[in-house]
């Protein structure tokens, strides 16, 4: 196995040449040993970079800024990466140091090198194709990590809203299937007054229903995105044109209307949308917890407990 020599502020590294990440990857590897759970565990995240960096390299070539052929080498690794290729190679710590950096530093050097492959160059070429200078134009960790967040969550949503959806269903149906077999209601466990089978049930998709319609509600504040705010939210190196081409082109890139937040200075310090979609799944889980519970209470004996249904 061969290596190949990387350099950046602090000096000089030699990168193994089977890798695609380069040397600021590997700084972080030597730094960051938080969680033990590195990018490749989270294959949205990583898709949801792809198609950030993949929305920036067309947005940029659209405005003049990034020579064609560099942005269509850029454009195309990212399918690569949004096929499920080079996963492994996204080996940082999900919990770091430096506010992402790292990890929009793994994107932007995995990007690139399979980029200069594809354009004839051997990986760390970088006078070819820069992680920083074009792989990372107009950019910053501080619009780049959480967009990517948000365009993932919406995805990883999306799926459990599907599931949700399939739930409520077989739930509305157990409660028709069982509208006539009579039960006891109880508070706090003690005999109350007469119902049925069917309304328990018609309850439980009830609150299935309603943890849809909030997580529907959270999902949506992730679709309002501060791509092109760079640093701090003023968009400082970008063109101005910029933005408007990146959220379009992101768009049509994942099929979701992704929008451009009014306030990017505002959009860049906030952190609410990701409260509002940890509150609505929790809302959810307490929801479903209490579903189990009472199936398990009315499973209970069958000889010394309630034993009023038979679960398989």
């Amino acid at each position: 196995m061969g290596t190949r020599r990387e350099h950046d502020f602090i000096g000089e590294l030699e990168i193994a040449d089977d890798v695609y990440y380069g040397v600021q990857t590997f700084r972080a590897l030597e730094n960051f040993h938080m969680s033990g759970r590195p990018l490749k565990d989270y294959p949205y995240f990583v898709k949801a970079f792809a198609q950030i960096k993949k929305a920036a390299a067309l947005a940029n070539k659209e405005v003049g800024v990034l020579d064609a052929q560099k942005a269509d080498a850029i454009a195309k690794a990212c399918d690569e990466l949004i096929a499920g290729k080079y996963l492994d190679q996204f080996v940082v710590d999900m919990i770091q140091g430096g506010a992402g950096t790292s990890t929009n530093m793994n994107a932007n050097e995995v990007i690139t090198n399979v980029a200069l492959e594809s354009l004839g160059h051997k990986k760390g070429e970088y006078q070819y194709l820069h992680p920083n200078d074009h792989t990372n134009l107009g950019q910053s960790t501080n619009d780049t990590y959480p967009s990517s967040i948000k365009v993932a969550t919406y995805a990883k949503l999306t799926d459990l809203l599907k599931a949700m959806e399939l739930l409520k269903s077989e739930l509305e149906a157990k409660a028709r299937d069982f509208k006539d077999i009579i039960k006891m209601g109880r508070t706090e466990l003690e005999d109350a007054v007469p119902t049925t089978l069917g309304n328990t049930f018609n309850a439980f998709a009830s609150y299935i229903k309603s943890d849809i319609e909030k997580i529907t509600a959270a999902r949506e504040s992730m679709a309002v995105l501060n791509m092109g705010a760079t640093a701090i939210g003023t968009g400082i190196n970008c063109h101005p044109d910029y933005k408007a081409a990146v959220h379009k082109i992101l768009s049509q890139i994942t099929g979701v209307n992704f929008k451009p937040a009014d306030d990017f200075i505002a959009a860049t310090q906030d952190t609410a949308d990701f409260v509002h979609v940890s509150g609505a799944l929790k809302t959810a889980a307490v929801r479903l917890s209490k579903i189990a519970n009472d199936l398990r209470l009315m499973n209970s004996g069958p000889r010394c407990g309630l034993g009023e249904i038979n679960l398989p």
